[in-house]
């Protein structure tokens, strides 16, 4: 799975509103900058947020953007399917966006790939913004250390 820029850029929007849940809106401008977003992009796609219920804007001199929902309360697989729709690294093992295959019958390697759907549908279906602020960020060494994740 790789996350489309739409679904990258509002998952940083989200996480920035997060970390201030309850103190107030934070302006475009400032998400923008703060996460590397460009402004005229982050603009359509916090109207786009603001479509699902997920923020709300806050006119005014000292008005910009807030969350709408609690934080414990949005998932980054509800985000992710939202901006990109499936989270299937193919479409024959997407149940929502399936697209058959005429090796079905006798591919071996689909099983993999839909316990790779089912394993990430997991994580990111459970991985609210809440959970994932009380995690720490990855560092450089952890990205390429062999691992369970290779």
């Amino acid at each position: 799975m790789r996350l489309s820029r739409r679904s990258d850029y509002a998952l940083r929007a989200l996480f920035a509103l997060a970390s201030r849940y309850g103190e107030g809106p934070i302006s475009i401008r400032e998400i923008a900058t703060k996460n590397d977003v460009p402004k005229k992009f982050l603009e359509q796609i916090m109207l786009e947020l603001k479509s699902q219920g997920w923020v709300r804007s806050i006119p005014g001199r000292i008005g910009g953007f807030e969350l709408a929902v609690a934080p414990d309360r949005l998932s980054m697989g509800q985000v992710v399917r939202f901006f990109d729709g499936i989270l299937a690294p193919i479409g024959c093992v997407s149940s929502s966006d399936y697209e058959p295959c005429s090796q079905e019958p006798f591919c071996r390697f689909r099983r993999v790939l839909l316990d790779i759907r089912n394993f990430t549908t997991q994580l990111m279906d459970k991985a609210t913004l809440a959970s994932v602020l009380r995690g720490e960020p990855v560092r450089r060494e952890e990205v390429f250390t062999a691992g369970d994740g290779i």
